[in-house]
């Protein structure tokens, strides 16, 4: 594929509002880069006719490709199909087997009213998406030399669209297929990852690779252009040792979204079970781990000792290390995950107490937080400073993190710091 240039153009006074956090710039911007398609703009524009016009002949003189969300439904304000299609000339016609199916869609449930007939119109000559996830179906057409992609605003529609629709589209355009994979790193930062590998990225080109931050790690992808997707993975294969080898142990997995699902691909293959007591963090240990299908395999359970009489009371934490030591220390730390390993019968006991802010404990600066791991005859405590100025969420997500990260330290036999 040649390199397109795109522009993401979400459309919906909503969004301006902020009523609506705009995430299908941000998750269609991630799949793009994926395949190696370079988005260079994002742009916001509310349900207005005039101004959504002045954005698409914006987007028509820049970019090679145009990605539209929002604005296909069948209320008034649902203008995207009409405005491009005027902006490229086409007309739009009535999609037979789209209308059918809409009204089949609809029908059992509620009033087929009018204006629904207005989703199953599309630009003539059109390739149409087929919605599997909602009622309003998109497309994608090419005129005038750029390459149009229009999708529905929900996220639960957007995103599986462009996966399913949108990507092979794309990817058909051209006779080389584009493979990626990612490397996922946590306690190195996107900088440091940069500065190690500067001089090699800069002087690729076919593979290529870049680093991305995330909120609490980073990632390294490697993408190749070739005929076939065997060739591609043969050109992607060394890099990826190559990063594996230079990077060490901070790599925890490969294509993996977050730390705890590499450690629930690791358990799968040296199954061990854990518990988790936690104070800061609230339950997000366990949330985060049980949102995996699977996960009942391995996790027992859970403490959420948010006060000191949780800790005594619940966990047997003794009451009077509490008062010596303060809850958030060391000390109560590893009594933590040693008390919830022996209540549950766990392999593997966590622990986490600290500060996720604002208030601080007139000892411990906010961001302070101790989290352990005990396991039979050892237990291990990393004392952490995340920073004052951090949100909250960002300690409590940072803190479980180095859970996640010591547990698959220990699983994999690596050092745990």
């Amino acid at each position: 594929m040649k390199s397109y240039n795109t522009e993401i153009l979400s459309v919906g006074t909503e969004l301006l509002l902020g009523h609506v956090t705009n995430t299908d710039a941000r998750d269609v911007s991630e799949l793009l880069s994926k395949i190696g398609v370079n988005v260079r703009w994002h742009t916001v524009v509310g349900d207005n006719p005039v101004r959504l016009r002045e954005c698409v002949e914006i987007a028509k003189s820049r970019a090679d490709v145009i990605i539209t969300t929002g604005g296909l439904g069948p209320t008034c304000d649902d203008l995207t199909k009409k405005v491009l299609a005027e902006a490229f000339g086409l007309e739009l016609k009535r999609n037979e087997a789209e209308y059918q199916g809409l009204y089949d869609y609809i029908r059992p449930d509620r009033e087929f009213t009018p204006n629904n007939f207005a989703q199953a119109d599309l630009p003539e000559g059109c390739t149409v998406f087929h919605n599997d996830w909602g009622t309003a179906p998109g497309c994608a057409f090419e005129a005038q030399g750029k390459i149009v992609v229009m999708l529905p605003g929900p996220p639960g529609e957007c995103v599986p669209m462009f996966k399913a629709c949108a990507i092979p589209y794309l990817q058909k355009l051209s006779d080389e297929l584009i493979v990626s994979h990612s490397l996922r790193i946590f306690g190195m930062g996107e900088s440091t990852v940069d500065q190690i590998f500067r001089d090699e990225m800069n002087e690729m080109t076919n593979p290529s690779m870049a680093p991305y931050a995330k909120e609490c790690d980073c990632l390294l992808q490697v993408t190749a252009k070739a005929k076939s997707e065997r060739d591609a993975e043969a050109m992607i294969r060394p890099v990826m040792a190559h990063v594996r080898e230079k990077l060490g142990d901070v790599v925890y997995g490969e294509d993996v979204e977050t730390l705890e699902e590499a450690v629930l691909q690791i358990l799968k293959q040296r199954p061990a079970t854990f518990a988790a007591a936690e104070s800061c963090t609230g339950g997000d240990i366990a949330r985060r781990f049980t949102e995996l299908p699977g996960a009942s395999a391995f996790f027992l359970g859970g403490v959420v000792s948010y006060t000191n009489g949780v800790k005594a009371g619940v966990l047997g934490v003794d009451p009077v290390l509490i008062e010596e030591k303060g809850a958030v220390s060391y000390e109560v730390a590893k009594a933590m995950a040693e008390r919830v390993r022996a209540i549950t019968g766990a392999d593997i006991g966590l622990g986490v107490t600290g500060l996720a802010g604002p208030d601080g404990d007139g000892v411990h600066e906010v961001g302070t937080v101790f989290v352990s791991m005990a396991v039979e005859g050892k237990t291990w405590v990393r004392e952490l400073h995340l920073g004052a100025f951090r949100t909250r969420s960002f300690i409590r997500r940072m803190a479980g993190n180095h859970l996640f990260d010591m547990m698959r330290r220990w699983l994999t036999g690596l050092e745990i710091q």
